[in-house]
């Protein structure tokens, strides 16, 4: 008689699932640009007053850079924190596929 052979298994198609996709802005991104703006408004906000000839220039600029710098990175955070609420408004439902991948097994791992 003829052996008996087990069908291979029917893959299981994965569900379908609505997921939403947004454009969101990179706020390290906003932060570092906030953070140059600041250093050159101190830069030329302290250009334009003569410095004292005790302290020097440059020394004026590093301290006041503490300042220009902390609130042009606080300023680019707050702009990028309401660019990414706006993003919100503007998101869009697809669908995705879920998929499972068995990793490649390592050489010298063992199975």
């Amino acid at each position: 008689m003829g052996s008996v052979t087990d069908p291979a298994p029917a893959e299981i198609p994965a569900p379908r699932e609505q997921v939403r996709v947004r454009r969101a802005p990179k706020l390290p991104a906003f932060m570092v640009v906030g953070g140059a703006l600041g250093f050159l408004g101190t830069l030329i906000a302290t250009s334009l007053y003569p410095a004292d000839e005790n302290v020097g220039f440059a020394t004026l600029v590093a301290y006041f850079s503490l300042y220009g710098i902390t609130i042009g990175v606080l300023l680019g955070a707050i702009v990028g924190v309401v660019l990414d609420r706006r993003s919100q408004n503007r998101t869009r439902l697809v669908d995705a596929d879920r998929e499972t991948v068995d990793p490649a097994p390592v050489e010298g791992e063992f199975e």
